[in-house]
């Protein structure tokens, strides 16, 4: 995969849940775009775990580094209405 930032991704991945929700596509284009899919989704699943481990390694406590849980709240920004 080429060199795509995060929010990229992210971006390109939403469209294609939308156009895979859509239910408009021929069964082709439809596997062919779940596989672009599933790359992006892997992509940003790493990109979101090396975040989570600098933001660990910067979280230190007295005389060490303290590992605390990143919280990720995955609804973040989505309209609850």
């Amino acid at each position: 995969m080429k060199e795509n930032k995060f929010e990229d991704a992210m971006r390109e991945l939403e469209e294609i849940v939308k156009r895979l929700e859509s239910g408009d596509l021929p069964l082709e284009e439809s596997l062919k775009i779940f596989e672009k899919g599933v790359g992006l989704s892997r992509f940003c699943f790493n990109k979101l775990e090396e975040a989570e481990k600098r933001v660990s390694i910067l979280i230190k406590d007295e005389g060490g580094i303290k590992r605390e849980p990143f919280e990720y709240e995955a609804n973040e920004g989505v309209d609850k209405n």
